[in-house]
């Protein structure tokens, strides 16, 4: 059997994608042309390794039963056929992308943007704001890393979780709940403002509330924490935030802080990207800036090994 190669770069975008189009943009081809390509590794295989569900394209359990394996090999070939470059920060140019809601932004970016002007003058940062809605921008190339609570479902997302921030109420120093222990019968009864990028009037507080007996009143919901605090500083409402992470806008407003008084599950720190960055020497030197500044709002705790897509 002739090989040809091509086919596996090919087909491990397929697979990545999950439709002829995007693997054609992936692969700087036509979307005819990607699509023979499908159609000679499908005799190849004896296998439709992708088919049609509506709009979209499923792949079949032998096209994810190949996929990891499809992956290490084009990566193995690009590893041994292109030669190994230093990374030279000082002449490269380069806009990293990074996205994490407000207050991770916030805390992020003062160490951030000064590591990247040290490093050289070709570099940029562009910090986008969380998006109301699940995306595919890591898959697509839109962003280069992505800062958030939860890990990552796509398969080809890789992740390396930095620790964990707890949650506390937040309030004005002249707050009733300023004064004496916060119950949760005190905490229940006091007015909130909720922080959801979606929307939402209930969170996990109320779940645990729910199990207490208690409810609690959400005046409203507001997309950023910066908003919340804003708010919370100027009026009688709560607000529950990530403690550290929120820390520089906690002391801005002069806001006071309690633990909350019942067991909420800490929210853990977490970095995304792409599996096609996973040796990149220039996104790896943006993932170590990123955590170091991170681990020093998360007390230095101990950092997770990066966790590859694959693998």
């Amino acid at each position: 059997m002739q090989l040809d190669l091509n086919l596996m770069a090919v087909l491990d975008a397929l697979l990545e994608e999950g439709s002829v189009t995007g693997a054609a943009e992936r692969l700087h081809l036509s979307a005819p042309a990607t699509s023979r390509s499908l159609g000679r590794i499908r005799r190849l295989t004896g296998d439709q390794i992708l088919v049609r569900t509506g709009r979209t394209m499923t792949p079949t359990p032998y096209a994810l039963e190949i996929r990891d394996a499809v992956h290490h090999l084009v990566e193995q070939s690009r590893a041994i056929l292109a030669p190994e470059r230093t990374l030279d920060l000082g002449t490269l140019r380069r806009t990293f992308t990074v996205r994490g809601n407000d207050a991770l932004t916030t805390a992020v970016a003062p160490r951030l943007l000064a590591a990247v002007r040290q490093a050289g003058p070709g570099l940029s940062v562009r910090l986008l704001a969380e998006a109301d809605t699940d995306t595919n921008d890591l898959r697509h190339g839109r962003v280069d890393l992505e800062i958030s609570s939860a890990a990552p479902e796509l398969p080809e997302i890789s992740h390396e979780t930095l620790g964990e921030d707890r949650l506390v109420v937040a309030f004005r120093p002249g707050h009733p709940c300023a004064d004496g222990p916060l119950t949760a019968e005190r905490f229940a009864a006091a007015e909130h403002v909720l922080v959801s990028r979606r929307g939402r009037t209930e969170d996990p507080v109320d779940t645990v509330l729910d199990g207490l007996g208690l409810w609690r009143r959400v005046v409203a919901s507001v997309p950023t924490s910066a908003a919340a605090l804003h708010i919370a500083s100027r009026s009688e409402l709560l607000v529950v935030v990530s403690e550290q992470i929120c820390r520089p806008m906690l002391d801005a407003h002069g806001l006071r802080t309690a633990t909350p008084p019942f067991a909420l599950a800490p929210v853990p720190v977490t970095l995304a990207w792409h599996q096609r960055y996973d040796n990149d020497k220039a996104h790896a030197w943006l993932r170590a800036r990123v955590r170091d500044v991170l681990a020093a709002f998360l007390g230095g705790g101990s950092v997770s090994h990066e966790s590859p897509a694959y693998g």
